[in-house]
């Protein structure tokens, strides 16, 4: 793509550095554009990331990720050689609540990609150029939008920063939003100026996951075998499970025994109240149901993603504006992959690039 000469450039305000964020803001700042992202984080990368425990990396957030579309594979390429490697997860199995294998998936079966050492890993790589240069900001929030005082047709952003403090960034052409559904209903209701965006979206749903990582380092000493299964990964009918996986297992990861586990959407639904050390405990039984193991672990920690998995996409790849300039994008517009977060951004960044 062709670069702008410098009085083509526009500014444009991207908010949130998840996937579909980053991806967005790459699109345009390649193309010439000035681009500022904030992201109420303190690092980018939304749920692609990873926990660190005294025992190696967990992929708290997104496990895997699948390529499908050519130009996520280029996107991928083009970051560093190797970065992404595949995981012999792609047999995974289909297990019974009593941790029996019901279905497993044939030869062939599309490939589960992971990056190396961590999937945060993806998102870091992404980020830098934007921080290098300025055009990051983490730990702000942003708290509303509206017109731009000095030029209305241009908009300001109100933020805070994790410390309380307030700002306000001004004369951006067009703002565009990658946050998940709960966010962006909040962040509109307060901005009457693009509240009507709201209603696009109100037929999406997602729903929330508690997750639970595990450290077995004694499986690990000489002498002792592999624990528990034998497979690396495997979706669970388990009403309290749907997903499992060996951390371990994952190329370039740290060889001491971790696991993974994934609530169910049910479940986690009906428990999103729940303490971390109730949902812990509960986890920790339905974990030992599924896999039989029965050692408890030497590590543990549970999280909970209010919003995780989508159940009811938008149904297209991005909302755009045109009027108001404003856009929203995620991976909730088509699905529940990480790539339909890096497809959704993409196509809002060449949407607002039309309409330059």
């Amino acid at each position: 793509m062709t670069n702008r000469s410098p009085s083509e450039s526009r500014r444009i305000a991207i908010v949130g550095a998840g996937i579909a964020g980053l991806a967005c803001a790459r699109t345009l700042a390649q193309a010439g554009h000035q681009v500022s992202v904030f992201e109420a984080s303190d690092v980018a990368g939304g749920r692609v990331t990873t926990y660190e425990s005294p025992f190696g990396g967990f992929d708290a957030g997104a496990q895997y990720f699948t390529v499908r579309d050519d130009r996520f594979a280029r996107a991928l390429e083009a970051t560093v050689p190797g970065l992404a490697r595949r995981w012999s997860a792609n047999a995974v199995r289909v297990l019974d609540a009593g941790g029996r294998v019901v279905e497993a998936s044939p030869p062939g079966r599309e490939a589960h990609w992971v990056t190396t050492p961590a999937m945060s890993e993806l998102p870091r790589r992404w980020a830098l150029p934007l921080q290098a240069s300025g055009q990051l900001q983490t730990s702000t929030r942003v708290t509303r939008l509206q017109r731009d005082a000095l030029d209305t047709t241009r908009w300001q952003l109100h933020t805070e920063s994790a410390d309380g403090g307030q700002q306000v960034f001004g004369g951006f052409d067009s703002v565009l939003l990658a946050l998940p559904p709960s966010d962006l209903r909040l962040l509109l209701s307060r901005s009457k100026h693009a509240a009507r965006l709201a209603k696009r979206i109100e037929a999406v749903e997602v729903a929330p996951c508690w997750t639970l990582m595990m450290a077995f380092p004694n499986a690990a000493q000489p002498g002792l075998q592999t624990l528990g299964p034998q497979w690396n990964a495997a979706r669970s009918t388990h009403h309290r499970v749907a997903w499992l996986a060996r951390e371990s297992s994952k190329p370039g990861r740290n060889p001491i025994e971790r696991w993974t586990v994934q609530a169910s959407a049910v479940w986690s639904r009906e428990h999103e109240s729940d303490d971390e050390a109730r949902a812990t405990a509960k986890l920790l039984k339905a974990f030992s149901e599924v896999t039989g193991i029965r050692a408890a672990p030497a590590w543990s920690k549970a999280v909970l993603w209010h919003e995780a998995k989508t159940t009811e996409p938008l149904g297209e790849s991005f909302v755009w504006d045109a009027e108001l300039r404003v856009g929203l994008a995620g991976d909730w517009c088509l699905g529940a992959r990480m790539e339909d977060a890096f497809v959704s951004g993409l196509d809002l960044a060449l949407r607002t690039l039309e309409q330059s």
